[in-house]
């Protein structure tokens, strides 16, 4: 008769893989039956878990960096902080009030009269530079500047108010003292009321791609009437930041800044 031989099981074709065997000393949920990189992953896990200083730090360094990036993305695309040196638009703005510039104006949004806009000094207003004083920390200050997390207090930017757009003809000034634009007299309600300015007569007509710009405190402001030999005294739309929108600091004057529609409502368009 014949032997029963041991029969060695034919492969399967169905695409199925043979599982391995299992050691029987290694109970389920044992690192021994892990690969390698899941008891690491385990162990960093148990460490995070069994320390909640580190857990915390994590959570703190997540919140700063998304600040810093929502920071950025702002001031690059939305409003940029700056910070105010001078007198020349008092009462508006004072000296160290801090404003946010909306970055949208003049573009995709349309300027106004009456719009208060800070400029870059591309034609030499404000003089040289001074030679920046370097401190220990000076890098923090750039940093948190260039991040928008602080305002810019260059020094080389400007802030004035739209009198005339491009093709407007303004004219300082009418029998009664008040300047008009294309023809029609208006009544500035946005200058310093505790100065009576004084007269510097002009007759120009704003050229394509720029402005007539002018300070609320007339007797101090060096605007585009002081500027007349230099291009006119106009502001190219390219060197335009945006338009000031708000007061931020100091708290008792936060408030948003007007542009006085009704002041200009009745002047008509440039020809």
């Amino acid at each position: 008769m014949p032997e029963n031989h041991a029969r060695k099981p034919e492969p399967r074709h169905d695409g199925a893989s043979e599982i391995p065997d299992v050691p029987a000393s290694a109970a389920p949920g044992e690192d021994a039956a892990q690969p390698a990189p899941a008891q690491k992953r385990n162990r960093q896990a148990s460490k995070a878990a069994g320390n909640p200083l580190l857990g915390w730090l994590k959570e703190i360094a997540t919140v700063v960096v998304i600040a810093v990036v929502l920071s950025f993305l702002i001031k690059t695309f939305l409003f940029r902080a700056f910070f105010i040196p001078s007198e020349s638009m008092v009462n508006t703005l004072d000296v160290d009030d801090r404003i946010f510039v909306n970055l949208l104006v003049p573009e995709p949004f349309a300027l106004s009269r009456g719009d208060v806009v800070v400029f870059r000094d591309t034609k030499g207003w404000l003089g040289p530079a001074p030679a920046k004083v370097q401190g220990p920390f000076t890098w923090v200050q750039d940093g948190l500047t260039f991040v928008g997390l602080l305002p810019d207090n260059s020094e080389q930017h400007l802030v004035k108010r739209v009198i005339g757009l491009p093709g407007d003809h303004v004219v300082c000034c009418d029998a009664g003292g008040k300047l008009t634009i294309n023809g029609t007299a208006v009544d500035e309600a946005y200058i310093n009321p505790a100065e009576v300015p004084q007269v510097r007569n002009f007759d120009v007509t704003v050229p394509e791609g720029k402005v007539w710009v002018m300070g609320d405190n007339r007797n101090h402001s060096a605007d585009s009437r002081a500027h007349m030999e230099t291009d006119g005294g106009f502001v190219d739309l390219k060197d335009l930041e945006g338009k000031a929108a708000i007061i931020a600091w100091p708290l008792n004057r936060i408030k948003t800044l007007d542009n006085y529609p009704d002041v200009f409502k009745n002047v008509p368009a440039a020809r």
